[in-house]
């Protein structure tokens, strides 16, 4: 599945709920079904910056493809880094850094999170792009 054809399965899960509480409840949800972070991933190497939750991320690079897993001790946060994952992990590092994260906005979530929430959204899309340029260059 692409980048895209990802981003509009999300759309169209969150197209179902018009109230926010019930996308937030969305959110939840998601975060719960994410995979536990093995306890050797949660460090401050992986923690993210500029998150006010506490935020590990691991990405791995096997096949010239990345995977994410990831953490948070913040329910909603938990389901945000889902989402991005769900988007992003199983991609290549050019994949990842020409990704329009069009999901973002369609859904409302900018629009819906708090400043600090979203400066975290920020911060969490930023590591991943970064861990895509250093898997980039070190596959050159």
């Amino acid at each position: 599945m692409t980048i895209n054809e990802a981003q509009d399965e999300v759309i169209e899960e969150f197209a179902d709920f018009t109230d926010w509480m019930d996308r937030y409840q969305l959110l939840i949800d998601l975060g719960n079904e994410l995979q536990p972070l093995a306890p050797e991933y949660k460090t401050e190497s992986n923690l993210i910056d500029g998150c006010q939750s506490r935020v590990w991320l691991q990405a791995d690079y096997d096949g010239g493809l990345i995977t994410l897993t990831a953490d948070s001790d913040a329910l909603i946060v938990k389901g945000i880094i889902a989402l991005l994952i769900r988007v992003l992990s199983g991609h290549t590092p050019q994949e990842i850094l020409d990704a329009d994260l069009y999901f973002i906005d369609r859904i409302g979530l900018k629009d819906h999170l708090s400043p600090t929430r979203s400066n975290g959204l920020l911060a969490m899309i930023k590591q991943i792009r970064v861990y895509a340029v250093a898997y980039k260059m070190k596959s050159i």
